[in-house]
């Protein structure tokens, strides 16, 4: 069983708050790690280490730290198969899905080696009499990053490669089910020569971040969770004059119009509805086909290939999707299956059963999907986040339409179709953050920026492209003339550019 530390100044520290916490393998149910939990002297000690390296970074030109990042990249590359497999045992994800986990995170640290370009300023060349104006973007100091267990790869990038790039220092809470991968990440950066102290490692639970949101030297927190858990960081993180961005839950919805091409859409929901058991904030979870003839037809496609999902080990390159996180995981989504069932909804395919031969105490759950769901059932209005896939059925597209609109949630939406004025209408008017026409998952390529509406985001600023640039650091804007020789006296109205 491996003992993990903490990354602090360039060096793993064991902890020293004697309160641990248990990692196991999701594919076997075996406890593989002992985390250590972090006190908030442990926290201060990672924030102190990232307040002394931060102004040499910050005075690193753009161009140095972009090296930095290109250097990061070769050994991503290096070593991406090591990850994947580390990241596969403690999340319980198939080593393809951890790859692609992986790979979304390089995107965005491929984005922030264009930091020379995105750190630039304005500038007017006379902007008034002897005159010049110019802003200039300067990196906020320290900053922190809360990751969730689904992308223990990708989300951690997400955050800290924007930030480090803009010369910020960064501190990291990873998700204390799988902290190996993003333990193994701030290695890999030091190793590419990034300064001891500029990334930080510290595991923990609601200890660690409430130090985070309470230390006064970090000026920034990113963050993303359970809408629960983004509400309270935000409040929290605001209250004591952070700028913070955190994004929740999902109920993402798929509406299927009479004229889509249904081989394309059940292959679509089959991959976005069950892909990693169902455990991404922008998984579908709902289906909505339009009139109750594009419904039975959808029923009858979706049947027979959610009964013939493969679940297997992580290790199994055949497998559709894997086992759940944890036991806790496991037992949560089998209850809204119960519940759904007494709510009334139809189950059409019920994985409850599903044993893994030779695995039987590992978290699996075959796939699930219920038909007739109404819009006040808990299943419907809830973030299962499990392999489980609802159809409501629309009688009309504005009935669809109202469905993705009402929800609390905004996180993502699709609608599949051959008909480009009902696509452009959907999406001017639905309201949700990220939407795809023919595309299940619009995750936005990293040089866009990622982020729901509604009770899915807290805060102005989005994940990744511009907007990341723009919340890792602050803007300053100079107004500067240099003598001629001409004495204007004394002037006591505002300045003007007249």
């Amino acid at each position: 069983m491996q003992e993990l530390t903490h990354f602090i100044g360039g060096k793993h520290v064991a902890g020293t708050s004697g309160r641990f916490t248990e990692g196991w393998q999701p594919m076997t149910g075996e406890q593989i790690s002992r985390v250590p939990l972090a006190s908030k002297a442990e926290v201060r000690a990672a924030v102190e280490n990232a307040r002394a390296a931060q102004p040499a970074w910050a005075a690193t030109n753009p161009q140095r730290r972009a090296r930095v990042l290109m250097k990061f990249l070769q050994l991503l590359e290096r070593d991406n198969d090591k990850l994947a497999e580390v990241l596969a045992r403690e999340h319980g994800k198939t080593i393809l899905d951890a790859k692609g986990d992986i790979q979304r995170g390089v995107e965005v640290v491929e984005f922030a080696c264009g930091i020379p370009h995105l750190m630039k300023g304005e500038f007017t060349d006379g902007a008034g009499p002897n005159i010049d104006v110019y802003s200039l973007r300067q990196p906020l100091g320290v900053v922190a990053g809360i990751t969730p267990f689904n992308f223990p790869a990708m989300i951690p990038m997400w955050k800290f490669a924007p930030a480090i790039a803009c010369g910020n220092a960064f501190v990291l809470k990873p998700s204390e089910r799988d902290p190996s991968v993003p333990l193994m990440l701030a290695e890999l950066f030091l190793e590419a020569g990034l300064p001891p102290g500029i990334l930080n490692v510290v595991n923990g639970d609601k200890e660690a971040v409430d130090a985070l949101l309470d230390d006064p030297d970090i000026q920034a927190i990113g963050f993303v969770g359970s809408t629960a858990i983004a509400e309270y960081v935000y409040a929290r993180g605001c209250a004591t004059g952070k700028r913070v961005q955190c994004f929740g839950g999902a109920k993402n919805h798929l509406v299927v119009m009479p004229d889509a091409d249904m081989d394309q859409t059940v292959d679509a929901l089959i991959g976005a509805g069950y892909g990693s058991a169902g455990e991404r904030c922008m998984a579908v979870s709902v289906a909505v086909p339009v009139g109750q003839k594009t419904a039975d037809e959808l029923m009858r496609r979706l049947i027979p290939r959610v009964e013939s999902l493969k679940i297997g080990p992580s290790t199994d390159s055949s497998a559709d999707y894997g086992p759940l996180v944890t036991a806790q995981a496991l037992e949560r989504v089998r209850g809204y299956v119960d519940l759904g069932v007494k709510e009334g909804a139809t189950l059409a395919v019920d994985g409850r059963g599903f044993k893994m031969q030779g695995y039987e105490k590992g978290y699996y759950l075959g796939g699930c999907l219920f038909d007739n769901v109404t819009p006040d059932m808990r299943i419907y209005k809830e973030e299962i986040f499990g392999p489980v896939l609802s159809v409501v059925r629309a009688n009309t597209y504005e009935d669809a339409l109202k469905l993705c609109n009402d929800h609390e949630y905004g996180n993502g939406v699709a609608i599949f179709t051959r008909d480009g004025d009902a696509a452009r209408d959907f999406a001017a008017r639905v309201q949700v953050g990220m939407i795809g026409v023919n595309v299940p998952i619009p995750v936005p390529i990293a040089y866009y920026t990622f982020g729901g509406w509604k009770r899915s985001a807290f805060g102005d600023l989005n994940q990744h492209g511009p907007d990341s640039i723009r919340f890792y650091t602050r803007t300053k804007t100079v107004t500067a003339r240099w003598p001629s020789g001409v004495k204007d006296g004394a002037s006591f109205v505002i300045p003007t550019m007249e």
